[in-house]
């Protein structure tokens, strides 16, 4: 039933993982109070170290990227240091780890890093508060101008070479679930009438620009990206949207990234203007490795990329319940269910 999942699957001639499964970015909100990586946090990814890929929870490239409590960064010596305490324990136990690159976009709260703005790709707000703290209101950011666009550009790069520097394998650029490069892939946000707004191209431009620079900084193996083409989280859908990711992706797949990871976190639920589900239409039109995510079970994770539907599976909250996730599948044992109370422990 699960047999597909247990076979190597050689990523590019840089690296080859032991296994399909892949453990999903979780934000856990337990880095200390200067966002860096704790010992509890090491001991947390060590134990979940045989799966095929750990991709780390959303780490913040700059501190004006923070959206949420608590959540690590990478462009601190000191945060550096930290996360080479997870990457060693991971490789200890024979894992192989990436760090997830994140920059919130117009979630992001001034409440966590003081004087500065908010930064999106337009000045549209989102309506309601930061989880964990709900008596911060979001605000409406400022439309990023092209010189803070080049900036932003340079800080994913720095924080991609420092990850490598933090001993990880590889970035997975976080360009979904409506946080800031995906503000500028959908036109509920992005209303921007110059070279980064409009039409496909231009609305694609950001993220490229980022993909390139962080290529150009530790190597296209060693690169992944994470898309959402359907609008589903502090974004409202647009048809348009399609064709910005009909341009999008044929770009991406000429990069020849180590993968591509869907961003749902459902993917039974489907997109009109996409013609059905997230990874169906990845399927359709990119055509390098594809991560598929959202509510599979390994039994239907096997049984998709049995199907040809994606070529690894990201497991989520189950592997924050099951720590030996990989061997209960592989032994058939029982898993413990998910429950929302763990999310306040690392087990």
């Amino acid at each position: 039933m699960t047999a597909s999942l247990f076979t190597p699957y050689k990523l590019n001639d840089t690296l080859t993982l032991s296994n399909k499964i892949l453990m999903a970015p979780l934000t856990r909100c337990m880095a200390d109070d200067d966002l860096v990586p704790t010992q509890q946090i090491a001991d947390y990814y060590a134990r979940r170290a045989e799966a095929g890929l750990i991709i780390s929870e959303a780490t913040i490239i700059r501190a004006d990227g923070q959206g949420y409590p608590n959540t690590p960064g990478l462009f601190t010596p000191a945060q550096i240091d930290g996360w080479r305490v997870v990457t060693d324990a991971v490789h200890k136990n024979g894992g192989k780890i990436f760090a997830q690159l994140w920059h919130t976009g117009r979630v992001a709260h001034p409440h966590f890093f003081g004087d500065g703005d908010v930064l999106s790709s337009s000045a549209q707000a989102v309506e309601g508060t930061v989880p964990r703290m709900r008596e911060l209101v979001y605000q409406t950011p400022k439309a990023a101008t092209l010189e803070d666009i080049k900036q932003l550009v340079s800080d994913y790069a720095q924080a991609a070479a420092n990850a490598i520097d933090a001993g990880f394998d590889g970035v997975e650029i976080h360009g979904a679930n409506g946080y800031l490069i995906d503000q500028f892939l959908h036109h509920d946000n992005n209303r921007r009438e110059d070279e980064y707004g409009q039409t496909p191209e231009n609305m694609s431009r950001f993220a490229l620009e980022v993909v390139d620079a962080v290529i150009a900084r530790i190597g296209a193996d060693r690169t992944a990206l994470r898309l959402s083409p359907g609008a589903y989280f502090n974004m409202a859908g647009d048809s348009r949207d399609r064709a910005v990711f009909d341009y999008l992706l044929p770009e991406v797949a000429k990069r020849n990234l180590a993968f591509l990871h869907g961003g749902i976190f459902d993917d039974s639920m489907e997109f009109d203007y996409l013609g059905g589900s997230i990874s169906a239409y990845l399927r359709s039109v990119y055509t390098g490795t594809l991560v598929g995510v959202g509510c599979y079970s390994a039994e239907t994770g096997s049984a998709a990329i049995e199907a040809n539907k994606f070529d690894l599976l990201a497991i989520g909250r189950p592997f924050i319940a099951n720590p030996d996730y990989v061997a209960k599948v592989r032994d058939d044992d029982e898993l413990v269910a998910y429950a929302d109370t763990m999310l306040t422990e690392l087990i």
